[in-house]
């Protein structure tokens, strides 16, 4: 239910995710989500690959500046209100969402989510009976 994700600090250039992308391709590793915020000097890729270990070493490698960070991945059914709800239980007991990302597959919806406080947002959506992805599913989707 906890997994590994990458931050991956990139320049604002043309070249610098391709450059991310060859290299995690050159060590077989599968880039399953991703997310990219940016401001006027750098990007932050975050991502879900299949190898997180791995790709952390081939990205240090080659001197890219790389995090691992704890998130927590979910599924919910595609429809209108079913994430509204799932953070509903969160906000009303006091979790923070730092920042998410999802994607959507047919009627499932998977969401990966970075809250200030893992144990309690495990706790709560444990208890709310929302369905938790196994890191080990979720490199692999």
């Amino acid at each position: 239910m906890v997994a590994k994700q990458l931050s991956i600090f990139l320049e604002n250039k043309s070249g610098r995710l391709t450059e991310v992308t060859e290299a995690l391709a050159e060590e077989g590793i599968n880039l399953s989500a991703l997310s990219i915020a940016e401001n006027a000097d750098f990007g932050i890729l975050r991502g879900i690959v299949s190898e997180p270990d791995k790709a952390y070493e081939a990205l240090k490698s080659r001197h890219f500046a790389v995090n691992v960070t704890d998130v927590i991945g979910i599924s919910c059914p595609n429809v209108p209100g079913a994430l509204a709800r799932v953070l509903r239980y969160l906000s009303d007991e006091g979790v923070f969402i730092e920042y998410m990302y999802s994607f959507a597959n047919g009627e499932t919806a998977h969401v990966i989510i970075r809250p200030n406080n893992l144990a309690d947002c495990i706790r709560i959506l444990m208890e709310k009976k929302v369905d938790l992805l196994a890191a080990s599913d979720l490199y692999k989707l």
